[in-house]
Order: structure tokens, then sequence, then C-alpha cells
């Protein structure tokens, strides 16, 4: 039996490249797969401490495996651990674990660069972000990974906080990068918008008006009932929404369950990530003028990118091994 081996944060990190992750995201989407190697997540709860489990099985890679996050909110810190397993497909055995804490931001981004990069024509790249965070961060790297970026814009309600992602990226990239007074100015005008910046008390952050007719939009924010990121207008403006899986996105975000309130009919417009990049929407992709993409994140994402990672980091000899074996079941 193949040895253990556990992957840090910091290693991870080292060995990540988004142009990588992007092409393994893309092969695997383009097989066409059903809601079998991608099925919902699952959240066990019992009063403060909370389990939320992403399995993924993606088809034509080495392994299978899901994420596994966990926390106690009334611990003194409380702090949520993320843990990908991997599985090898050949023997079915565990080939070992990865630390998914910077994993996540990673493979949300990649995600969505490699939806991106289908839903936007080729060439320069003018962005708009509303946020400055690590998803905010961690996208406008993906982007800088399939575009070349010409300008980034950038609001959050913090004047500090946008100056210094600003300076980030503009230093990283070698991109002009700006902060701004207002959300209106940074999407006006642009070729990508990039909401990643929930408001505190759930009010949408952007909408249909401020957005110039050519613009993509992109939202990663809503991911829960009860969490709002865009106004029902932008949702009514799209003529094209790509969803990482497709029924979460369109039942159990907050976005979307209030464009359905409205009256807003948005379902036929709707498509999986796996239609967009196996080609069977292709029709509907050329078509598109105003596409949006809106995630709410899945394990068969936390499995590609993490999966590619391990490979790395144990070809490297960064990878931990560990004295450890499972006995295993006969089946």
């Amino acid at each position: 039996m193949a040895a253990l081996h556990f992957v840090s944060d910091e290693v991870a990190q080292e060995v990540f490249d988004w142009r990588s992750a992007v092409a393994r995201l893309q092969d695997v989407y383009a097989h066409e797969f059903g809601a079998g190697a991608s099925p919902p997540r699952t959240v066990a709860v019992d009063g403060p401490s909370w389990l939320r489990t992403l399995p993924g099985n993606p088809p034509g890679l080495r392994h299978f495996g899901a994420k596994i996050m966990g926390a106690t909110m009334t611990a003194p810190t409380p702090t949520a651990d993320y843990v990908i397993v991997l599985f090898e497909k050949a023997s079915g055995r565990i080939a070992g674990f990865l630390d998914a804490k910077t994993i996540t931001g990673f493979r949300t981004a990649a995600t969505t660069a490699a939806a991106i990069d289908k839903l936007i024509p080729a060439g320069p790249v003018r962005l708009g972000v509303i946020g400055s965070g690590l998803e905010a961060s961690m996208h406008t790297r993906a982007f800088a990974s399939i575009r070349d970026l010409t300008e980034i814009t950038v609001f959050s309600p913090s004047p500090g906080s946008r100056e210094r992602f600003a300076a980030t990226m503009a230093e990283e990239l070698g991109v002009g990068a700006r902060a701004v007074a207002s959300p209106e100015i940074a999407v006006g005008g642009v070729d990508l918008v990039l909401t990643a910046a929930r408001s505190r008390d759930e009010t949408p952050i952007l909408f249909s008006d401020w957005i110039a007719p050519h613009s993509a939009v992109v939202s990663i924010g809503s991911t829960i009932p009860s969490q709002r990121e865009i106004d029902i207008s932008v949702i009514e403006r799209a003529d094209l929404i790509v969803c990482d899986m497709l029924e979460e996105t369109l039942n159990e975000t907050g976005d979307m369950i209030a464009a359905k309130k409205a009256g807003i009919a948005f379902e036929e417009k709707c498509i999986s990530l796996n239609s967009l990049l196996n080609g069977s929407a292709a029709k509907l992709v050329s078509d598109a003028r105003r596409p949006m993409y809106k995630s709410v994140g899945a394990g068969i994402q936390d499995v590609v990118v993490g999966a590619l990672i391990f490979e790395k980091a144990v070809a490297a000899g960064l990878a931990t091994p560990l004295a450890a074996e499972f006995s295993g079941k006969a089946l």
C-alpha cells in the first residue's frame, strides 16, 4: 500500500498555479457527468457545532474524495478547520489529506476563471471589483491568468482596504489598479464585473443600471437562502446565467429566491457549468451578450484542485509522509 501523505497549507500555496488549476477544471467539466459525481453539500448541526461535507468524484482523474469543514461557534476562538480527504480510484484506499484553508479560495476563483474563459471574448479586459478581501484578490489573480487585464477598479466600504487591494494587485500583476469611492464607479464601463463582498445587512451591492451593456458579471457571495449580494435587476438583465451547482443556485441562494418572489422568470436562461464546458449549451453561449456566472461552490472543485496540488506536492517531495495505515474492510 502506498504511503499516506499530508499537504500543509504552506505547501499548497507553494505548488499551486492558476493556469494548471483552470486547465484541470476545464478538462474535468468537459466530461458530461451526472449529479452523482458532484452531489450537494450536507450539513450536520447540533447547537453551536456544525460539520459541512462536500463530496466529489471527478471523471478522468486519479483521485476522488471530499472536503470536510467543522467548527463550534461557542469555542473561545471559533475557528473552522478545512480538510480534503483523497482516495485512490484504482484501489479505493485513502491517499492523503490536505489542509484546505487556502485551497478553498483557489478552487472558487479557478472555477470562476474556467467559466469566464468561455463566456467572454479573448483579448484585453477591464475589471471592476466590489470587495477587497480574500475572494476578491483570488479572483483577480485567476482572471489575470486567462486574460490580459488592462485596468482594475475596486470599491469596498473601507478606504484603507480598497487602497491596499489596489496597491497589491498593481504590484503583483503589473496592472493599473485604482481604488474608487463608490461601487457605481468601480463597475462603470468595465468588461467584467466581480461582486465579492456582501453588505452586513444583506442588502444588494450591485444594480443593473450601473453595468455597461457589454459587461459580464460574476457573483460569488450569495450561497445560502439568507444571503444577498446582487439586486434582482442584475438577474433580470442577464441573458445567460451559468451556475456551478444548478439546483442549489436556483433554489437555495438568497438572490435567486428574491428574484423568484418578485416574479422574474430566469430558469430557462440558466445552465450548469458542466453544460458550458462540455459544449452541450454551445448555441445559448454563443448567443449570450450579457452573461453571468453564479457560484455556490462544489466538492468536485475541491477534489480537482486538491488532487492537483497533492500530486505536485508528493512529486516534489514536499508532502509529509504519515506513519499511519488504515486497516480497510473487505466489500
